[in-house]
């Protein structure tokens, strides 16, 4: 089982919050993770996982064109992608920046492509996904590997 996370990063914030994410998932026994950047990753990245959560910094309160133009790209993957978990995470430069509604803009696209979403666990934050405003702190880190731990255990579990 595989859980591709993807991400666009123009700092290296959001790189490091997909890595952290990555770890989460290579907890969870069976289940692997593919970790992509939108300049790397394939359709088959999309096709052979199980689960996928995506990334971005906020840019005017939405997802990165570089991560929109990968969902753009795949939409004709939209029915191989649907009952697939799903779930996101953002980086912004300031504390209010649009992080909330930048991981809707891409639960939006998840759930258009049919998938399940879902958010960060509640011994994280409970919310949308995990966030942070600049370099993500130890706090944050630890929420990334929640995250990611929740997913592959739910991939784990459809899949049974």
């Amino acid at each position: 089982m595989k859980v591709l996370v993807l991400y666009y990063s123009k700092t290296g914030n959001t790189k490091r919050l997909a890595q952290e994410i990555a770890k989460g998932v290579e907890e969870v026994s069976g289940v692997e993770a593919i970790l992509r950047s939108t300049q790397e990753v394939t359709e088959e990245d999309f096709l052979t996982c199980q689960g996928l959560i995506a990334g971005s910094p906020v840019y005017f309160g939405s997802m990165a064109a570089e991560l929109k133009a990968v969902f753009d790209r795949f939409v004709y993957l939209r029915k191989k992608m649907e009952n697939k978990i799903g779930a996101a995470f953002a980086t912004s430069a300031d504390p209010s920046g649009g992080k909330e509604t930048t991981m809707i803009s891409i639960l939006q696209v998840l759930l258009i492509y049919g998938m399940i979403v879902v958010g960060d666990p509640m011994d994280a934050t409970g919310h949308y996904g995990v966030a942070c405003s600049g370099s993500p702190d130890e706090r944050t880190l630890s929420n990334a590997r929640k995250l990611g731990r929740r997913v592959a255990e739910l991939v784990k579990r459809l899949s049974s």
